[in-house]
């Protein structure tokens, strides 16, 4: 699902180049920019997954809500990030912007054409398949951990690694959004970055508390078992 919220005309990206992907032959293909409102509905689950899907700016969750009602967030894409490229024919998950975002899109029917004649291509899906597997089995220890505060220090690393822009971390996502992340509760998550910022591994900067600067990045490395 996905609608245009901005009238005006937009520059339209038309390579694969564009779309962050390499290509011998660096293809001409059609590709489309929508911007998704705070809160909107990127795609849905099980809805047909015929677009792949590039965010140019800002930031997406892709979740599944169980039957009990509780949400379990599977990963969080930021700027730059490739997602939606699913191995059957609809999304398992649900998309949906944290913030104002902007993505690319690109038809997966396309993407798989020119990935038929264009070795380079073929292998930057192989690789976005690779990284996207390396994720699910990276998540799945996370959520298996003993205690909330290597779950905390892992995400924590994570988003370190990712948000590279400047020296602040600025969490695009809530405190409600990282337990659903960890499975943990929101009560947990905020004690565990308490607990963190009381032994001086971060700061803060800002009332909300999402504007992290880390301070000791090895005593946060020596609370995750696994890195």
């Amino acid at each position: 699902m996905f609608v245009r919220t901005n009238t005006d005309p937009l520059p339209r990206p038309n390579s694969l180049h564009d779309f962050g992907m390499r290509s011998d032959s660096n293809p001409i293909i059609c590709l489309n920019e929508f911007t998704y409102k705070k809160g909107t509905e990127v795609y849905g689950e099980k809805e047909p997954a015929d677009y792949v899907y590039q965010i140019k700016s800002g930031a997406v969750r892709s979740y599944k809500l169980l039957s009990d009602g509780r949400r379990q967030i599977g990963a969080f894409h930021l700027a730059g990030d490739i997602f939606g490229l699913e191995n059957g024919s609809e999304h398992r998950f649900t998309a949906e912007a944290i913030v104002d975002t902007t993505v690319r899109l690109i038809k997966r029917q396309s993407l798989e054409l020119v990935a038929e004649s264009d070795a380079m291509v073929a292998r930057n899906l192989l690789s976005m398949t690779t990284i996207n597997l390396q994720h699910a089995e990276d998540h799945m220890l996370l959520l298996g951990r003993k205690t909330s505060l290597e779950r905390v220090a892992a995400f924590l690393l994570e988003m370190d690694k990712r948000l590279t822009a400047s020296e602040v971390m600025a969490l695009p996502m809530s405190r409600r959004d990282i337990a659903d992340y960890l499975g943990l509760t929101l009560e947990t998550v905020s004690r565990a970055i308490s607990h963190l910022h009381d032994l001086g591994v971060l700061g803060f900067i800002g009332n909300t508390q999402r504007q992290i600067v880390l301070l000791d990045r090895q005593e946060l490395a020596s609370l995750d078992l696994q890195h």
